[in-house]
């Protein structure tokens, strides 16, 4: 009998918590290929679409989650450029 293994949800993704699980969904995407095919800023585009208040932190753990790291340990230049990218978007 073989085992089952378990499809990577989005909740298992690092930075992802429950509450951008539920954007994401919102968003339209629903599985962790989607974010990976779709890349971060246009996730949080739509995201932002749905909700206005999402900060440049969840941009941040967008892109983090799609690299598998924290965040908090991305590179000054990745972080810089989402932040200016995330500028662009509020104007």
């Amino acid at each position: 009998m073989g085992t089952l293994k378990r499809q990577l949800q989005l909740q298992d993704l690092t930075n992802i918590s429950t509450v951008i699980t539920r954007k994401l969904r919102q968003a339209g995407l629903d599985t962790p290929d989607q974010l990976y095919a779709m890349g971060s800023k246009e996730a949080f585009v739509r995201i932002k679409l749905q909700d206005p208040t999402a900060c440049l932190n969840m941009l941040y753990a967008l892109e983090g989650a799609i690299r598998g790291i924290r965040w908090h340990h991305m590179d000054a230049e990745v972080k810089s450029e989402l932040k200016a990218f995330f500028a662009k978007v509020n104007q």
